[in-house]
């Protein structure tokens, strides 16, 4: 099972340095450097980041796990902006995508939340006929043949549907392994209805913050993260790993569970969070 670790983007430390944070997780063996998504709080924009990312880097994988697709309502400037990604990287962009729940992200930028799906329909088509179609006028064409892989996040049938018709695989969330493993028939059975050949990629995620104020940086991360979703923010804290000893339980589990590249989520600390990781996982 590949490890990925997520960058810094979440409330970010002016003097912590996405490059340098990339360079170090490029060096320990990392397979990949993930982002999540949001428009209202303060994280840099995903795209972005990879991109800075990418050119501190020249191996490691650049994922968005996931990115909020709906709400980049220009689709062909969406296609454009991730085939140059992907052609400037090498070929090393992976796109997890997914609507997401908070209309607050919708409302801020002029997107209808109601027709969401639609919307991330729309996008898919575009985008995938702009990368795919040698005679569609918008370049450039990604470095990855067909386009950067796409895989989709969620726990609905319309995820099923999208990861069955576009995608390489799922992304579950970050609400432990036991969640993981409890919705992979579902995904087994649409990759199967649909005459996929061979398997789905499939990818999970979790939060983590080691040192001595661990815990409390994680749970204070989380709830404000959380803050609109319920329970579904306790949920987080509990499923977060705080020790060395409860990361490398929860990778085992996954690996297990036949999860084929875990991504650990930073939650506050500085550079030092990318070595008691790579300690913790043993790269």
């Amino acid at each position: 099972m590949d490890i990925g670790i997520g960058l810094p983007a979440l409330r970010p430390d002016p003097d912590l340095s996405i490059a340098a944070w990339a360079r170090r997780a490029e060096e320990r063996g990392f397979a990949t450097l993930a982002t999540i998504d949001r428009v209202v709080y303060d994280n840099y924009e995903s795209l972005t980041a990879l991109a800075v990312a990418a050119g501190a880097t020249s191996r490691i994988r650049l994922t968005t796990a996931i990115l909020l697709a709906p709400l980049r309502s220009n689709h062909a400037l969406f296609a454009k902006s991730a085939a140059t990604l992907d052609r400037l990287s090498g070929g090393r962009l992976v796109l997890g995508l997914a609507p997401g729940f908070r209309e607050d992200d919708y409302n801020a930028g002029g997107v209808d939340y109601q027709h969401r799906g639609k919307l991330f329909e729309a996008l898919l088509e575009r985008a995938t006929r702009q990368w795919q179609d040698p005679d569609d006028s918008i370049g450039p064409r990604p470095a990855t043949a067909g386009g950067p892989p796409l895989l989709f996040g969620g726990f609905t049938k319309p995820t099923l549907r999208r990861m069955a018709a576009h995608g390489v695989g799922w992304i579950g969330g970050a609400q432990g392994v036991a969640s993981f493993r409890a919705f992979l028939p579902q995904v087994w059975q649409a990759w199967h209805d649909a005459g996929r050949a061979g398997a789905p990629r499939l990818m999970g995620t979790a939060n983590f913050a080691l040192g001595p104020d661990g815990e409390q940086r994680l749970r204070t991360r989380l709830l404000d993260y959380y803050a609109s979703a319920g329970a579904y923010a306790e949920q987080s804290v509990e499923a977060g790993l705080t020790t060395p000893e409860q990361v490398a339980r929860e990778v085992a589990a996954y690996a297990e569970a036949g999860c084929d590249e875990l991504i650990l989520f930073p939650n506050g600390g500085g550079l030092e969070q990318v070595d008691l990781l790579a300690d913790a996982v043993g790269l």
